[in-house]
């Protein structure tokens, strides 16, 4: 997602970057959602969240999911779409994308235009560069995280994962 959409409007040199490998579609990034957000409050300006596009082959939906958050972003909605899809994750499987239209009318977006996105495909090279990125650093599943330099894999188990990166903040705050 664009910097602009998700960072703050400090110098992002200045700050950490968390990178957050996140699938829409993965009941695993719900769960992950409350860590998100406990960073968040925490940190707040001072570190740079991003959320990466990691989507993964078993999740029909996932690819438009993606799309469908970036053009959320180009609307100043990201993590609100974001945190409103993952919170309705086990109705993607019957709805499909029409979820993804629901969401952006339930959160004021403009649905029309999120729709012309998906078909035109305005969002495919930012979504297809995260999941090439992701691949070529060692992403294999999500949600993984990486931040000053070290990739935390939640996939299979998130705890600890969220103390483990305030350990690795603090560090880099301090440092």
């Amino acid at each position: 997602m664009s910097d602009s959409s998700l960072g703050s409007p400090l110098d992002p040199a200045a700050r950490p970057v968390l990178d957050v490998w996140c699938e829409l579609q993965c009941p695993d990034c719900r769960a992950a959602l409350d860590d998100v957000r406990a960073l968040r409050a925490r940190y707040g300006d001072r570190i740079e969240l991003r959320l990466r596009h990691f989507p993964l082959e078993k999740h029909k939906h996932s690819f438009a999911a993606a799309q469908a958050a970036e053009e959320a972003a180009e609307q100043g909605q990201a993590w609100p779409y974001v945190e409103a899809v993952l919170a309705r994750v086990e109705e993607f499987d019957r709805k499909g994308e029409a979820l993804l239209m629901d969401v952006a009318r339930e959160i004021g977006l403009d649905a029309e235009e999120l729709d012309t996105a998906l078909i035109d495909g305005r969002h495919i090279l930012i979504v297809d560069a995260d999941q090439a990125e992701g691949k070529a650093i060692g992403v294999t599943g999500t949600p993984t995280y990486v931040i000053g330099g070290e990739r935390l894999d939640g996939g299979k188990s998130q705890e600890g994962l969220r103390e483990r990166i305030e350990e690795i903040v603090d560090r880099l705050l301090a440092g």
